[in-house]
């Protein structure tokens, strides 16, 4: 065993050990987070997809970039062992959103995670696993990874039509200094 894997196991191990039913769990994938929310007995609850669809962290650009705004029905809500799910990846507690959201009670966390055992779905952009996470702690389904992109959609979008208002603008003025002339 390499002692960056020991190293992994022992933080997760450590974390596992410090986690509180109903904390919300995030799991770096690299360009991206899997997350899961604690409910006792080293199980987690989260939105997962199939081995390799990118929804696990796993990417594939095949499924990745699934976002015309329509569920697919490729991943499904399930109670997975957290060590399992956090594999070869340092996980993290993160209940920084209890900054701007008030928590709910722990049993109402787990509750409203098993109610939602087997329910199939996903979208990267607004039904994703930081939603179903967020939406178990806080009765609020919210994505700050999503959010980023849909921002950062945003910003490229008013570039581009500035940009081409802009064109516009000056090839529209080329063409009145022709007539002139």
């Amino acid at each position: 065993m390499s002692s960056t894997s020991l190293e992994v196991r022992t933080h997760n191990h450590d974390l596992l050990y410090r986690l509180e039913v109903g904390d919300l769990i995030q799991f770096p994938r690299g360009i991206y987070s899997h997350w899961a929310v604690y409910i006792g007995e080293g199980e987690v609850a989260h939105l997962a997809g199939e081995e390799d669809d990118g929804i696990n962290g796993k990417l594939d650009s095949t499924h990745l970039f699934t976002v015309s705004g329509r569920s697919f029905q490729k991943a499904c809500v399930k109670v997975d062992r957290f060590v399992e799910v956090a594999g070869r990846t340092k996980a993290v507690r993160n209940n920084s959103k209890d900054k701007k959201f008030t928590p709910l009670p722990p049993d109402c966390i787990v509750g409203n995670a098993l109610t939602r055992l087997g329910q199939v779905g996903y979208n990267v952009l607004y039904q994703n696993c930081e939603h179903f996470a967020s939406w178990c702690r806080y009765g609020e389904g919210k994505s700050d990874q999503a959010d980023k992109v849909l921002t950062g959609l945003s910003v490229v979008t008013a570039i581009g039509s500035t940009l081409g208002l802009l064109f516009g603008l000056a090839r529209g003025a080329k063409l009145v200094d022709r007539k002139k002339s």
